[in-house]
Parts: C-alpha cells; sequence; structure tokens
C-alpha cells in the first residue's frame, strides 16, 4: 500500500514567514528552510526576531488569514486522494496550519507546536519527533506503507532520500544541482503524472 507524503509550505501553500516578513516589513523573517538547512537554529533565529519586534502569535495569525492555497494546489491535493492515501508531513505549527487546512480540504497533517506565553508571546516550540518528517516516513513504512516523498527544501531531503520515490516541487536551483537523482517538478499537473508512475 502506497502513501503519499507532502511537504505543506512551497508546495501547497506559500511561505508563512515569508508573507509574514512582507506584511511587517522585516526584512530577516523571509530566511526559510531552503537557506537554513538547521531547523532548530532557524526557529531560535525567528522567535528572537518577533521578540525583538514585540510581535506575536496573533500577529502572525492575522496574516495567515489572508494565505490563500497556491493556485491549483486545492485541485491537485483532490486528485491525489482519490488515488492513494496522502499525509501533510510539515515543519509549521498547529497554531498556524488550521486556517490553511480548511481552505485545502481538512487534509491528514503531522506538525508541530508553539509554545505561548498568556500575552501571546512566541516563547519556543516543541517539534513532535525528532527528524520529524524522517522518522515520521520511517513510522509508515514500519506500518506496512511504501512512501513517496515530495518537497522543496533541505529539512524535506531526509524523507524523500527514506521513500521508494522522491521528488522536488518548486525547489531551488541550488538544490536541484545537488540533488539531480529526484525529478523537479514545476507544475501540478506534470508533479501529479510524476506521483501516478510511481504508485
Amino acid at each position: 500500500m502506497n502513501i503519499v507524503c507532502l511537504d505543506l509550505e512551497g508546495v501547497l501553500v506559500p511561505e508563512i514567514w515569508i508573507a509574514f516578513s512582507e506584511a511587517t516589513g522585516i526584512p530577516e523573517l523571509k530566511r526559510t528552510t531552503r537557506d537554513e538547512p538547521d531547523y532548530d537554529k532557524l526557529m531560535k533565529f525567528r522567535i528572537g526576531i518577533l521578540k525583538e519586534h514585540g510581535l506575536g502569535l496573533k500577529e502572525i495569525q492575522d496574516t495567515i488569514a489572508t494565505i490563500d492555497p497556491l493556485p491549483g494546489a486545492k485541485q491537485f491535493l483532490d486528485e491525489l486522494r482519490e488515488l492513494t492515501q496522502v499525509v501533510i508531513i510539515s515543519d509549521t505549527f498547529e497554531q498556524f496550519a488550521k486556517p490553511l487546512m480548511k481552505k485545502l480540504g481538512w487534509p491528514s497533517l503531522f506538525c508541530n507546536t508553539l509554545e505561548v506565553a498568556n500575552n501571546g508571546e512566541i516563547t519556543g516550540f516543541k517539534m513532535r519527533c525528532d527528524k520529524s518528517k524522517l522518522t515520521t516516513v520511517k513510522a509508515l513504512q514500519s506500518c506496512g506503507f511504501e512512501t513517496i516523498a515530495a518537497g522543496d527544501s533541505f529539512n524535506d531531503l531526509g524523507m524523500i532520500q527514506a521513500s521508494k520515490a522522491g521528488f522536488l516541487f518548486r525547489t531551488t536551483d541550488a538544490i536541484k544541482a545537488d540533488y539531480p537523482q529526484y525529478p523537479a517538478f514545476e507544475t501540478y499537473d506534470e508533479f501529479l503524472v510524476g506521483i501516478k508512475a510511481a504508485l
């Protein structure tokens, strides 16, 4: 039995932190997992910037409320879910993802949790498990699933490498150059064709 494991941001929805960076005019918040492979380091950096500017969860959620899935993402996901099981494995946080899951038709999502003070300040974060994407794919494999994985960033490479088939979607030229063995797609139509061939 197959299960497709998809990244969320950059694959199905815009990058939340980039949208928030644009909304607040804070360029440092544009940094994502495409730029920084160490997620722990990246999140600590982001939390420091938020504290410096007096911004908290509410301000980020206000920006997220304005974000829609990438054009064609919902249709792609609907078609894929008719073919096979799909789970979204993301390093985002449940406090961010809920409105986006509603717009995508409530697909299954494995993500993390923010630690938030009573005043709305983001004080930390709790990862669901270590190396969450790779660990989740290996757990699914231990349950008898054959995994097909796709993403756009450094933090997706572990689950892509561990799966029977892996794809890059709208990734950077640098990642494409470093991992030429993985088909890299730019449109949902060709992405769906690639996944169908791997099923």
